[in-house]
């Protein structure tokens, strides 16, 4: 059984970062803060029951948002301003992190860097704009390794000034869990094969909280598909077989409609993808979404069709999406840093042997830059920066698994793979690295305060693999 902690004290260095962040906050010009149409939400993070599976297997015992799996679709237009209310009913502390979403350090959600942790029967306000139009989550940032395999997850959808005209705008949560006979979740977390290996990979994959057969559609349908995986670390690779998905968005900001290369779309957990998928199955047909990464595949989901077309030829629309306002970093002027992921079974560090003996004697697995971090994130900043600075940084992937890395409140542009330029240059705030690959990614820095930068395989983040980028 795990053991439950109280929420422990704001750190002086937390306490400072926070009233740094929420002072700029408070500074925005009134006329932004008041134009501004507040939304209001509350979420209550409590234990609860999930037919995952279905009959005859009985109901699994998860922790919920508002009892649901997954978490409330919250949906609010670009502008908004967010008011979310979080009543922690949960036996443990916990907090909200915002994934992908720039916004004040004060409102990221991360415990011990800018926030306590919410303490069961407490309560956080959240309060910040939804500056970028896209698809997002929102989870834990406290013991995240348990707190989202137990199903702590939930997608915020931000819409544009000028959504694609589709005839439906989808989302689907992946997931994955590791569960018994009895469809209940085996609570081996942080165990070290999955803190040293490739993570806490499950046995039951899902769609939208439950064990998909179908999902009915029709022939000339089109169809918004905005994929989130919110695993712990399964890394899913998609192949639609009969169809031919557009990717138009990647982690919510837009890219030139393109074909995914080889017909798979590639999803690291913590990544959102957004297709455009104009059905062309014939009337009757069932055509199979299928998860081809390298094991055995699997069948996710099949689209069903109905027996009656909804139209003869395509939709005549522009799946082209407005740029959200991120700003461009300035390559020539930028600040630089290599970034190197070290540890893990197979892979060595800085330091040598005794170095990884050392790390593997805290409990540790992994490190950045030759720095584990045990999970209290009070370790000096990998870079210190300007707000309004450009950064280059060169991420270097010394291991023999792979990662997907996240950056706290940023959208980052990935110019470059092992030296070659990256197709389409997408912006991203989660990019996935293969072993041994070399990535090169650019952007501006916003926003004073400390910010992660992390694996989201989340049992790396909770072996070590994290690190601080200050912005001042």
């Amino acid at each position: 059984m795990t053991r439950l902690v109280s929420a422990p004290a704001l750190t002086r260095r937390a306490f400072l970062t926070r009233s740094a962040a929420l002072g700029a906050a408070l500074a925005l010009p009134l006329s932004r803060v008041h134009a501004a149409t507040v939304r209001d939400f509350t979420l209550t993070p409590a234990p609860a029951e999930a037919a995952l599976v279905g009959a005859p297997h009985p109901p699994t015992a998860v922790w919920a948002y508002d009892g649901s799996i997954p978490g409330p679709e919250l949906r609010v237009r670009r502008g908004d301003r967010l008011r979310v209310a979080v009543e922690n009913g949960l036996p443990a502390p916990t907090t909200v992190h915002w994934h992908g979403l720039r916004l004040p350090n004060a409102m990221d959600g991360v415990a011990h860097v800018t926030q306590a942790p919410i303490a069961p029967g407490e309560r956080f306000v959240y309060e910040f704009d939804a500056q970028d139009a896209g698809t997002f989550w929102y989870h834990p940032h406290y013991a995240s390794a348990e707190q989202l395999e137990r199903g702590l997850s939930g997608v915020l959808v931000v819409e544009e000034d000028e959504p694609l005209r589709v005839d439906r705008d989808v989302v689907w949560v992946l997931n994955d869990w590791r569960l018994d006979r009895e469809a209940a979740i085996l609570e081996d977390f942080g165990n070290g094969m999955d803190m040293s290996h490739a993570g806490r990979l499950g046995n039951t994959v899902t769609l939208n909280g439950r064990i998909p057969d179908a999902f009915a559609v029709s022939t000339g349908e089109r169809l918004r598909l905005r994929l989130v995986n919110v695993a712990n670390a399964r890394i899913f690779a998609l192949r639609f077989e009969g169809e031919l998905p557009v990717v138009v968005a990647r982690d919510g900001h837009p890219v030139a409609p393109h074909e995914p290369p080889e017909g798979i779309v590639l999803l690291g957990p913590g990544m959102r993808i957004d297709l455009v998928l104009d059905c062309a199955g014939n009337p009757g047909a069932r055509n199979s979404i299928v998860d081809v990464f390298p094991r055995e595949p699997y069948r996710v989901v099949d689209l069903a069709y109905g027996e009656t077309p909804l139209r003869q030829d395509p939709l005549d629309a522009s799946l082209v999406l407005a740029p959200n306002p991120v700003p461009e970093p300035d390559l020539a002027s930028a600040e630089r840093l290599d970034v190197v992921f070290e540890g893990g079974m197979m892979g060595g560090m800085r330091g040598g042997p005794g170095a990884m003996r050392a790390m593997i004697m805290r409990g540790l697995a992994w490190a950045v830059n030759g720095v584990a971090d045990d999970g209290m994130h009070d370790l000096p900043p990998i870079l210190t920066v300007e707000s309004g600075r450009s950064v280059v940084l060169d991420l270097v992937n010394e291991t023999a698994w792979w990662h997907p890395i996240h950056l706290h409140g940023h959208a980052f542009r990935i110019l470059e793979r092992d030296g070659a330029p990256e197709p389409h240059a997408p912006l991203a705030d989660t990019a996935l690295m293969a072993p041994r690959e070399r990535m090169r990614i650019a952007f501006v820095a916003e926003g004073a305060g400390d910010w992660l930068l992390h694996c989201h395989v989340l049992e790396h983040q909770a072996g070590g693999m994290s690190a601080i980028l200050r912005v001042v």
